[in-house]
């Protein structure tokens, strides 16, 4: 039985396919980049400030600034568009799947925050949390509504395509006057 709204046949589940192949990839990809231990010799106090990293990386200048800014908005931001594409469906709420994949998101920067407790050389930074969930939203509301338009045009052009057109009309279909029972 196919799910209402979602894309139909084997195209279907070639997106779904790739979608969780390349969601599972690039989650293995940022444990790895952000689990493994790091040799050095202090390590900073954990950041649990809202915006006092930003600040700081601001204080160093535009260059610096915008580097880690965008290191911070760039890790996850596949996320906002492969989360939809492992779950494979054209029409939802674009207000509703946004909301699903931020906080999707949120969650999964939020746990590798919480590992990066037991990790040496590792620091929790509140920040690079903001920072990868705006980056989801961001990644998500650029990508995701496009793509899912241009997929329905598709979709309902094959529709159109296999359907045959219904015969023109002739006019009113006419009606028999009401006749009375006798008694």
């Amino acid at each position: 039985m196919q799910r209402q709204g979602s894309i139909g046949g084997s195209a279907a589940i070639r997106i779904r396919a790739t979608g969780g192949v390349l969601l599972v990839a690039h989650l293995a990809f940022v444990a790895w980049l952000t689990l493994r231990p790091l040799d050095v010799p202090w390590v900073m106090p954990a950041n649990l400030r809202p915006f006092a990293g930003i600040r700081a990386d601001l204080a160093l200048g535009w260059q610096e600034a915008a580097r880690h800014l965008v290191e911070g908005l760039a890790l996850l931001a596949p996320l906002g568009v492969l989360i939809p594409m492992a779950h494979g469906r054209i029409s939802v709420s674009p207000l509703g799947s946004l909301v699903r994949t931020v906080a999707a998101g949120a969650l999964i920067s939020l746990g590798i925050e919480l590992l990066q407790t037991g990790v040496p050389g590792q620091i929790v930074d509140v920040d690079s949390l903001l920072l990868n969930t705006v980056g989801v939203g961001l990644a998500h509301a650029t990508v995701v509504p496009a793509a899912r338009a241009r997929l329905r045009r598709r979709s309902e052009r094959a529709h159109r395509a296999t359907v045959p057109q219904e015969e023109l009309s002739q006019g009113r279909t006419p009606t028999i006057p009401r006749v009375g029972i006798a008694p």
